[in-house]
């Protein structure tokens, strides 16, 4: 990756040339906390710059402010298409000029359009060893399965849920 403008900036931590990390959310936030708990070390390579959660009540959004990170709520239901909330959220992470996306349980599909313009710049946290178990309620699934080992998969996101490299 080349110099960009921002990399003489100081992030949050304090080091410098820090990604510019937005994180989406639409629960509980303890992935976002995990981000933010590493974010707090001197060396790590990202800062998160912008929370967004699709639901007013998502107790994430404490998490964020609790650490001094700006949050913003977007909600889904304002929209009545998909591709409005989707280009709403893109304007709000475009205006923070944002480095990477990741959507630590966000419970909302993106459409294509929206992963295309953000694509290798958009990760999900998934609570599964994908392939196996894709979508939601995994652990369920993996329990009703027989599943001995668990865990969880970060990958780049793709038009179709849960198969990015």
């Amino acid at each position: 990756m080349g110099k960009r403008e921002n990399d003489s900036k100081r992030g949050r931590n304090g080091s410098e040339a820090q990604l510019k990390l937005a994180v989406l959310i639409s629960g509980s936030g303890t992935n976002l906390q995990a981000l933010i708990d590493a974010c707090a070390e001197p060396d790590y390579p990202a800062c998160i710059s912008l929370v967004i959660s699709n639901k007013d009540d998502a107790a994430g959004l404490a998490r964020a402010e609790q650490a001094d990170i700006p949050t913003q709520v977007i909600r889904h239901t304002d929209f009545a298409a998909r591709s409005a909330f989707d280009q709403a959220l893109s304007e709000a992470l475009a205006a923070a000029d944002i480095d990477l996306i990741c959507l630590a349980g966000f419970m909302r599909v993106l459409g294509a359009p929206f992963v295309d313009h953000w694509q290798d710049r958009l990760i999900n946290i998934h609570p599964a060893l994908l392939p196996a178990f894709k979508g939601l309620h995994t652990h369920k699934r993996a329990l009703e399965a027989g599943v001995r080992i668990a865990g969880c998969t970060v990958h780049y996101v793709r038009a179709d849920v849960d198969v990015g490299p």
